[in-house]
């Protein structure tokens, strides 16, 4: 682990911001850290990364918000291990089949983010 520290923050207008210690402001950086991430950093840089990353964005966060703003859902009605089990099962088939059903409205179902294979 390699510290660095300001040499002086006395009279720095940022200080208050980036610090609350009463002396200066110090950084700490692991160098095994930035090793261990190189790989899977450069994994998701390439092309299939990049299509990952673009299809990861776009679905759950975007599954919650709908449910909690658009459907009203707030907290589960039910209570036991299944039954919520079962009411998460119901919300997701809803919000699939409207976002099917939107897909078909507006003709874009064939429309896919990897190339589909075909069976031998």
């Amino acid at each position: 682990m390699t510290e660095y520290e300001c040499e002086d923050c006395t009279g720095c207008p940022y200080k208050e911001k980036f610090t609350k210690a009463k002396g200066n402001k110090r950084l700490y950086v692991s160098k095994s850290f930035l090793e261990r991430r190189r790989e899977p950093y450069q994994s998701i840089q390439n092309e299939k990364g990049l299509k990952y990353r673009t299809n990861r964005s776009i679905q759950v966060k975007g599954a919650f918000g709908v449910l909690k703003n658009d459907y009203g859902f707030q907290r589960f009605l039910l209570r036991d291990k299944k039954k919520v089990k079962l009411e998460i099962l119901l919300l997701s088939r809803g919000y699939n089949l409207n976002k099917l059903r939107r897909k078909i409205q507006n003709e874009r179902t064939g429309n896919y983010l990897f190339d589909l294979k075909e069976s031998a």
